[in-house]
Protein backbone atom coordinates (compact mmCIF):
# COMPACT_ATOMS: atom_id res chain seq x y z
CA UNK A 1 0.00 0.00 0.00
CA UNK A 2 1.20 3.49 -0.84
CA UNK A 3 0.32 6.11 1.80
CA UNK A 4 -0.41 9.30 -0.08
CA UNK A 5 -0.34 12.87 1.19
CA UNK A 6 -3.62 14.72 0.84
CA UNK A 7 -4.64 18.34 1.33
CA UNK A 8 -6.23 18.99 4.70
CA UNK A 9 -9.58 19.64 3.02
CA UNK A 10 -10.47 23.02 4.50
CA UNK A 11 -12.55 25.57 2.66
CA UNK A 12 -9.68 28.04 2.36
CA UNK A 13 -10.86 31.59 3.07
CA UNK A 14 -14.05 30.54 4.83
CA UNK A 15 -13.34 30.48 8.53
CA UNK A 16 -14.65 27.94 11.00
CA UNK A 17 -17.90 29.06 12.62
CA UNK A 18 -18.43 29.83 16.25
CA UNK A 19 -20.66 27.37 18.07
CA UNK A 20 -24.13 27.35 16.59
CA UNK A 21 -23.31 29.74 13.72
CA UNK A 22 -22.78 29.14 10.04
CA UNK A 23 -19.79 30.59 8.20
CA UNK A 24 -19.95 34.04 6.65
CA UNK A 25 -19.67 34.15 2.87
CA UNK A 26 -17.26 36.92 1.83
CA UNK A 27 -19.11 37.38 -1.47
CA UNK A 28 -22.35 38.10 0.36
CA UNK A 29 -24.55 35.96 -1.89
CA UNK A 30 -26.62 33.30 -0.16
CA UNK A 31 -25.47 29.73 -0.76
CA UNK A 32 -27.72 26.73 -0.35
CA UNK A 33 -27.23 23.07 -1.25
CA UNK A 34 -29.17 20.09 -2.56
CA UNK A 35 -28.20 16.47 -1.93
CA UNK A 36 -29.88 13.92 -4.20
CA UNK A 37 -30.52 10.72 -2.24
CA UNK A 38 -33.80 9.31 -3.54
CA UNK A 39 -32.61 6.38 -5.65
CA UNK A 40 -33.27 2.72 -4.90
CA UNK A 41 -29.64 1.64 -5.16
CA UNK A 42 -30.70 -1.75 -6.51
CA UNK A 43 -27.11 -2.78 -7.31
CA UNK A 44 -26.30 -2.74 -3.59
CA UNK A 45 -28.70 -5.70 -3.21
CA UNK A 46 -29.66 -4.60 0.27
CA UNK A 47 -32.69 -3.65 2.35
CA UNK A 48 -30.64 -0.71 3.61
CA UNK A 49 -30.98 2.48 1.51
CA UNK A 50 -27.80 3.12 -0.47
CA UNK A 51 -27.02 6.49 1.17
CA UNK A 52 -26.96 4.77 4.58
CA UNK A 53 -24.34 2.13 3.77
CA UNK A 54 -21.39 2.77 6.04
CA UNK A 55 -17.83 3.81 5.33
CA UNK A 56 -15.46 3.91 8.28
CA UNK A 57 -18.35 3.79 10.73
CA UNK A 58 -20.52 6.51 9.20
CA UNK A 59 -23.30 6.40 6.57
CA UNK A 60 -21.92 7.64 3.25
CA UNK A 61 -24.39 10.51 2.96
CA UNK A 62 -23.08 11.92 6.23
CA UNK A 63 -19.62 12.15 4.67
CA UNK A 64 -21.22 14.31 1.96
CA UNK A 65 -22.90 16.53 4.56
CA UNK A 66 -19.60 16.82 6.45
CA UNK A 67 -18.01 18.26 3.31
CA UNK A 68 -20.89 20.72 2.91
CA UNK A 69 -20.61 21.76 6.56
CA UNK A 70 -17.28 23.43 5.78
CA UNK A 71 -18.97 25.86 3.36
CA UNK A 72 -21.18 28.87 4.21
CA UNK A 73 -24.35 26.97 3.38
CA UNK A 74 -27.50 28.42 4.92
CA UNK A 75 -29.76 25.46 4.13
CA UNK A 76 -29.37 21.92 2.79
CA UNK A 77 -32.26 20.21 1.02
CA UNK A 78 -32.04 16.42 0.94
CA UNK A 79 -34.19 14.71 -1.67
CA UNK A 80 -35.34 11.35 -0.32
CA UNK A 81 -37.34 8.57 -1.91
CA UNK A 82 -36.58 4.90 -1.28
CA UNK A 83 -36.94 4.18 2.46
CA UNK A 84 -37.38 7.91 3.04
CA UNK A 85 -38.28 7.55 6.73
CA UNK A 86 -35.08 5.62 7.47
CA UNK A 87 -32.86 8.15 5.67
CA UNK A 88 -34.61 11.12 7.27
CA UNK A 89 -34.38 9.70 10.79
CA UNK A 90 -30.67 8.96 10.40
CA UNK A 91 -29.86 12.46 9.20
CA UNK A 92 -31.94 14.15 11.87
CA UNK A 93 -30.02 12.22 14.54
CA UNK A 94 -26.51 12.47 13.10
CA UNK A 95 -26.22 15.47 10.77
CA UNK A 96 -23.42 18.00 11.44
CA UNK A 97 -24.28 20.36 14.33
CA UNK A 98 -25.92 23.60 13.28
CA UNK A 99 -26.78 22.43 9.77
CA UNK A 100 -30.32 23.40 8.69
CA UNK A 101 -31.74 20.49 6.70
CA UNK A 102 -35.03 20.31 4.81
CA UNK A 103 -36.30 16.96 3.50
CA UNK A 104 -38.40 16.65 0.36
CA UNK A 105 -39.63 13.39 -1.13
CA UNK A 106 -39.43 12.37 -4.77
CA UNK A 107 -42.33 9.94 -4.78
CA UNK A 108 -41.87 8.79 -8.37
CA UNK A 109 -38.32 8.27 -9.67
CA UNK A 110 -38.33 10.24 -12.94
CA UNK A 111 -34.69 11.27 -13.14
CA UNK A 112 -32.31 13.79 -11.63
CA UNK A 113 -33.98 16.74 -13.35
CA UNK A 114 -37.28 15.87 -11.71
CA UNK A 115 -35.49 15.36 -8.38
CA UNK A 116 -34.03 18.85 -8.66
CA UNK A 117 -37.44 20.33 -9.37
CA UNK A 118 -38.73 18.63 -6.24
CA UNK A 119 -35.72 19.93 -4.29
CA UNK A 120 -36.50 23.55 -5.13
CA UNK A 121 -39.76 23.27 -3.19
CA UNK A 122 -37.57 23.07 -0.10
CA UNK A 123 -35.79 26.33 -0.98
CA UNK A 124 -38.34 29.16 -0.73
CA UNK A 125 -37.49 32.16 -2.91
CA UNK A 126 -37.62 34.57 0.00
CA UNK A 127 -35.02 32.51 1.87
CA UNK A 128 -32.63 31.45 -0.89
CA UNK A 129 -32.64 34.78 -2.67
CA UNK A 130 -32.95 35.18 -6.41
CA UNK A 131 -29.26 36.14 -6.62
CA UNK A 132 -28.13 33.15 -4.59
CA UNK A 133 -26.32 29.99 -5.66
CA UNK A 134 -27.18 26.33 -5.20
CA UNK A 135 -24.61 23.55 -4.88
CA UNK A 136 -25.95 20.18 -6.07
CA UNK A 137 -24.37 16.89 -4.99
CA UNK A 138 -25.25 13.19 -5.19
CA UNK A 139 -25.58 11.42 -1.87
CA UNK A 140 -23.27 8.56 -2.87
CA UNK A 141 -19.92 10.40 -3.23
CA UNK A 142 -18.42 10.10 0.28
CA UNK A 143 -14.82 10.93 -0.71
CA UNK A 144 -15.45 14.53 -1.78
CA UNK A 145 -13.28 17.04 0.10
CA UNK A 146 -14.51 20.43 1.37
CA UNK A 147 -11.64 22.21 -0.39
CA UNK A 148 -12.80 20.91 -3.76
CA UNK A 149 -16.33 22.17 -3.12
CA UNK A 150 -14.93 25.54 -2.10
CA UNK A 151 -12.93 25.72 -5.35
CA UNK A 152 -16.08 24.92 -7.35
CA UNK A 153 -18.04 27.74 -5.69
CA UNK A 154 -15.17 30.25 -5.99
CA UNK A 155 -14.75 29.51 -9.70
CA UNK A 156 -18.50 29.79 -10.28
CA UNK A 157 -18.75 33.15 -8.56
CA UNK A 158 -15.47 34.51 -9.86
CA UNK A 159 -16.56 33.94 -13.48
CA UNK A 160 -20.17 34.93 -12.73
CA UNK A 161 -21.32 31.85 -14.63
CA UNK A 162 -24.91 30.67 -14.76
CA UNK A 163 -23.71 27.19 -13.82
CA UNK A 164 -20.41 25.48 -13.12
CA UNK A 165 -19.76 21.75 -13.39
CA UNK A 166 -17.20 19.79 -11.45
CA UNK A 167 -15.67 17.51 -14.06
CA UNK A 168 -13.03 14.77 -14.17
CA UNK A 169 -10.68 13.51 -16.87
CA UNK A 170 -10.67 9.69 -16.92
CA UNK A 171 -8.58 7.18 -18.81
CA UNK A 172 -11.72 5.10 -19.26
CA UNK A 173 -14.84 7.31 -19.33
CA UNK A 174 -17.23 4.45 -20.17
CA UNK A 175 -20.58 4.90 -18.48
CA UNK A 176 -20.16 8.60 -17.71
CA UNK A 177 -21.77 11.63 -19.31
CA UNK A 178 -19.32 13.36 -21.66
CA UNK A 179 -18.64 17.10 -21.33
CA UNK A 180 -18.83 18.89 -24.69
CA UNK A 181 -17.35 22.40 -24.93
CA UNK A 182 -18.55 25.13 -27.26
CA UNK A 183 -17.74 28.78 -27.90
CA UNK A 184 -15.18 30.45 -25.62
CA UNK A 185 -14.49 27.02 -24.13
CA UNK A 186 -17.77 27.16 -22.24
CA UNK A 187 -19.60 23.89 -21.58
CA UNK A 188 -22.22 23.47 -24.30
CA UNK A 189 -23.82 20.23 -23.17
CA UNK A 190 -23.41 16.97 -21.31
CA UNK A 191 -24.19 13.84 -23.30
CA UNK A 192 -25.05 10.72 -21.32
CA UNK A 193 -23.11 7.62 -22.33
CA UNK A 194 -26.19 5.79 -23.63
CA UNK A 195 -27.09 8.77 -25.84
CA UNK A 196 -23.58 9.60 -27.07
CA UNK A 197 -22.27 9.16 -30.59
CA UNK A 198 -19.08 7.22 -31.27
CA UNK A 199 -17.19 10.52 -31.58
CA UNK A 200 -18.56 11.85 -28.30
CA UNK A 201 -17.58 8.66 -26.51
CA UNK A 202 -13.96 9.48 -27.34
CA UNK A 203 -14.17 12.51 -25.01
CA UNK A 204 -12.38 11.80 -21.71
CA UNK A 205 -13.75 14.74 -19.70
CA UNK A 206 -16.83 13.56 -17.83
CA UNK A 207 -19.53 15.01 -15.66
CA UNK A 208 -19.36 14.16 -11.94
CA UNK A 209 -22.99 15.14 -11.17
CA UNK A 210 -21.73 17.96 -8.94
CA UNK A 211 -22.74 21.50 -9.83
CA UNK A 212 -23.11 25.06 -8.69
CA UNK A 213 -26.07 26.93 -10.22
CA UNK A 214 -27.32 30.49 -10.06
CA UNK A 215 -30.67 30.15 -8.39
CA UNK A 216 -32.33 32.70 -10.70
CA UNK A 217 -31.78 30.61 -13.86
CA UNK A 218 -32.19 27.12 -12.44
CA UNK A 219 -35.96 26.85 -12.04
CA UNK A 220 -36.81 28.25 -15.53
CA UNK A 221 -34.29 25.87 -17.10
CA UNK A 222 -35.76 22.86 -15.31
CA UNK A 223 -39.18 23.67 -16.75
CA UNK A 224 -37.76 23.28 -20.26
CA UNK A 225 -36.49 19.71 -19.75
CA UNK A 226 -37.89 16.81 -21.75
CA UNK A 227 -37.69 13.05 -21.16
CA UNK A 228 -36.88 12.39 -24.82
CA UNK A 229 -33.79 10.27 -24.24
CA UNK A 230 -32.80 6.62 -24.01
CA UNK A 231 -33.87 6.38 -20.36
CA UNK A 232 -37.12 8.31 -20.72
CA UNK A 233 -36.13 10.48 -17.75
CA UNK A 234 -35.65 14.16 -17.00
CA UNK A 235 -31.87 14.67 -16.94
CA UNK A 236 -30.45 17.44 -14.77
CA UNK A 237 -27.52 17.47 -17.20
CA UNK A 238 -29.85 18.79 -19.93
CA UNK A 239 -30.03 22.09 -18.00
CA UNK A 240 -26.50 22.76 -19.25
CA UNK A 241 -27.59 22.83 -22.91
CA UNK A 242 -30.70 24.85 -22.07
CA UNK A 243 -28.57 27.54 -20.42
CA UNK A 244 -25.94 27.52 -23.16
CA UNK A 245 -28.50 27.86 -25.95
CA UNK A 246 -30.13 30.74 -24.07
CA UNK A 247 -26.83 32.64 -24.11
CA UNK A 248 -25.73 31.96 -20.55
CA UNK A 249 -22.18 30.84 -19.83
CA UNK A 250 -21.58 27.46 -18.22
CA UNK A 251 -18.13 26.86 -16.75
CA UNK A 252 -16.27 23.81 -15.53
CA UNK A 253 -13.69 22.93 -12.88
CA UNK A 254 -11.62 19.78 -13.33
CA UNK A 255 -11.12 17.85 -10.10
CA UNK A 256 -7.48 17.10 -9.28
CA UNK A 257 -8.02 13.76 -7.54
CA UNK A 258 -10.57 11.64 -9.38
CA UNK A 259 -11.11 9.42 -6.33
CA UNK A 260 -12.95 12.33 -4.73
CA UNK A 261 -15.81 12.04 -7.20
CA UNK A 262 -16.05 8.26 -7.27
CA UNK A 263 -19.65 7.20 -6.78
CA UNK A 264 -20.72 4.11 -4.84
CA UNK A 265 -23.25 1.95 -6.64
CA UNK A 266 -22.45 -1.58 -5.45
CA UNK A 267 -20.55 -3.46 -2.75
CA UNK A 268 -17.33 -3.59 -4.77
CA UNK A 269 -17.28 0.20 -5.16
CA UNK A 270 -18.14 0.52 -1.48
CA UNK A 271 -15.02 -1.48 -0.60
CA UNK A 272 -12.86 0.69 -2.86
CA UNK A 273 -14.20 3.88 -1.24
CA UNK A 274 -13.69 2.44 2.23
CA UNK A 275 -10.05 1.59 1.49
CA UNK A 276 -9.43 5.11 0.19
CA UNK A 277 -11.03 6.74 3.20
CA UNK A 278 -9.08 4.52 5.60
CA UNK A 279 -5.85 5.57 3.89
CA UNK A 280 -6.77 9.19 4.57
CA UNK A 281 -7.69 8.53 8.20
CA UNK A 282 -4.50 6.59 8.90
CA UNK A 283 -2.37 9.25 7.22
CA UNK A 284 -3.98 11.97 9.31
CA UNK A 285 -3.38 10.18 12.61
CA UNK A 286 0.21 9.27 11.81
CA UNK A 287 0.93 12.92 11.04
CA UNK A 288 -0.59 13.80 14.42
CA UNK A 289 1.80 11.58 16.36
CA UNK A 290 0.24 8.11 16.31
CA UNK A 291 2.50 5.14 15.53
CA UNK A 292 1.13 2.36 13.29
CA UNK A 293 3.34 -0.64 12.79
CA UNK A 294 1.36 -1.66 9.73
CA UNK A 295 -1.19 0.84 8.33
CA UNK A 296 -2.44 -1.81 5.90
CA UNK A 297 -3.90 -3.88 8.73
CA UNK A 298 -4.98 -0.98 10.96
CA UNK A 299 -8.65 0.06 10.73
CA UNK A 300 -9.86 3.28 12.35
CA UNK A 301 -13.38 4.67 12.09
CA UNK A 302 -13.90 8.35 11.38
CA UNK A 303 -15.25 9.16 14.88
CA UNK A 304 -12.28 7.67 16.77
CA UNK A 305 -10.10 10.05 18.84
CA UNK A 306 -6.43 9.24 19.42
CA UNK A 307 -3.91 11.09 21.59
CA UNK A 308 -0.25 11.55 20.72
CA UNK A 309 2.19 8.67 21.18
CA UNK A 310 -0.51 6.01 20.90
CA UNK A 311 0.94 2.82 19.38
CA UNK A 312 -1.24 0.61 17.19
CA UNK A 313 0.09 -2.86 16.36
CA UNK A 314 -1.00 -4.93 13.32
CA UNK A 315 -4.59 -6.12 13.29
CA UNK A 316 -5.98 -3.28 15.43
CA UNK A 317 -9.60 -2.33 14.68
CA UNK A 318 -11.14 0.77 16.31
CA UNK A 319 -14.86 1.17 15.68
CA UNK A 320 -17.37 3.81 16.67
CA UNK A 321 -16.44 6.61 19.04
CA UNK A 322 -13.36 5.11 20.70
CA UNK A 323 -11.13 7.47 22.70
CA UNK A 324 -7.54 6.43 23.37
CA UNK A 325 -5.20 8.27 25.77
CA UNK A 326 -1.52 9.10 25.41
CA UNK A 327 1.08 6.31 25.34
CA UNK A 328 -1.56 3.57 25.17
CA UNK A 329 -0.60 0.49 23.17
CA UNK A 330 -3.22 -1.54 21.31
CA UNK A 331 -2.76 -4.83 19.49
CA UNK A 332 -1.86 -6.98 17.84
CA UNK A 333 -5.23 -8.43 16.79
CA UNK A 334 -7.35 -6.19 19.00
CA UNK A 335 -10.84 -4.85 18.37
CA UNK A 336 -12.40 -1.98 20.32
CA UNK A 337 -15.96 -0.71 19.87
CA UNK A 338 -17.04 2.59 21.51
CA UNK A 339 -14.41 2.06 24.19
CA UNK A 340 -12.39 4.57 26.24
CA UNK A 341 -8.76 3.70 26.97
CA UNK A 342 -6.72 5.59 29.56
CA UNK A 343 -3.16 6.81 29.31
CA UNK A 344 -0.50 4.14 29.24
CA UNK A 345 -2.96 1.23 29.06
CA UNK A 346 -1.99 -1.89 27.09
CA UNK A 347 -4.57 -4.09 25.36
CA UNK A 348 -3.29 -7.22 23.62
CA UNK A 349 -5.21 -9.64 21.38
CA UNK A 350 -8.55 -8.78 22.98
CA UNK A 351 -12.06 -7.52 22.25
CA UNK A 352 -13.66 -4.64 24.18
CA UNK A 353 -17.19 -3.40 23.57
CA UNK A 354 -18.47 -0.14 25.09
CA UNK A 355 -16.06 -0.46 27.98
CA UNK A 356 -13.82 1.84 30.00
CA UNK A 357 -10.19 0.86 30.52
CA UNK A 358 -8.38 2.91 33.14
CA UNK A 359 -4.88 4.39 32.89
CA UNK A 360 -1.99 1.88 32.98
CA UNK A 361 -4.38 -1.08 32.92
CA UNK A 362 -3.34 -4.34 31.24
CA UNK A 363 -5.89 -6.27 29.19
CA UNK A 364 -5.26 -9.66 27.55
CA UNK A 365 -4.15 -11.55 25.73
CA UNK A 366 -7.43 -13.23 24.78
CA UNK A 367 -9.66 -11.14 27.05
CA UNK A 368 -13.23 -10.11 26.21
CA UNK A 369 -14.73 -7.04 27.89
CA UNK A 370 -18.47 -6.96 27.39
CA UNK A 371 -20.60 -3.83 27.28
CA UNK A 372 -20.44 -1.82 30.50
CA UNK A 373 -17.15 -3.27 31.77
CA UNK A 374 -14.96 -0.85 33.72
CA UNK A 375 -11.33 -1.68 34.44
CA UNK A 376 -9.77 0.53 37.15
CA UNK A 377 -6.44 2.30 36.83
CA UNK A 378 -3.65 -0.30 36.91
CA UNK A 379 -6.13 -3.18 36.69
CA UNK A 380 -5.20 -6.44 34.99
CA UNK A 381 -7.66 -8.59 33.03
CA UNK A 382 -6.58 -11.78 31.26
CA UNK A 383 -4.64 -14.98 31.83
CA UNK A 384 -2.09 -13.16 34.02
CA UNK A 385 -4.62 -11.38 36.21
CA UNK A 386 -4.10 -12.16 39.90
CA UNK A 387 -7.51 -10.81 40.79
CA UNK A 388 -10.34 -12.20 38.61
CA UNK A 389 -12.59 -9.45 39.90
CA UNK A 390 -10.36 -6.65 38.64
CA UNK A 391 -12.94 -5.75 36.01
CA UNK A 392 -16.29 -4.65 37.40
CA UNK A 393 -19.58 -4.71 35.56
Amino acid sequence: MVIRTYPQGNADEWEAPSAGRMRTDPVGRPLSAVVLAAGHGTRMRSARPKPLHRLCGRPMILHVLDALAELPVTRVVVVVGHRADWVTKTLIEHAPPGMAIEFVEQVEQRGTGDAMSVALTGLPDEEAGEDGDVVVLPGDTPLLRPGTLARLVRSHRGADDAATLLTAVLDDPTGYGRVVHGRDDAVARVVEDVDATDEQREVREVNTSMYCFKRSVLAPSLRRLSPSNAQGEYYLTDVVEVLYEAGHRVGSVVVEDTMEVAGVNDRAQLAVAEAELRDRINERWMRRGVTMWDPVTTYIDVDVTLATDVVLLPGTILQGACVVGEHAELGPDTRLVDTTVGEGAVITSSVCRRSVVGPDARIGPFAVLDEGTEVPAGGVVGPTASDPGAASR
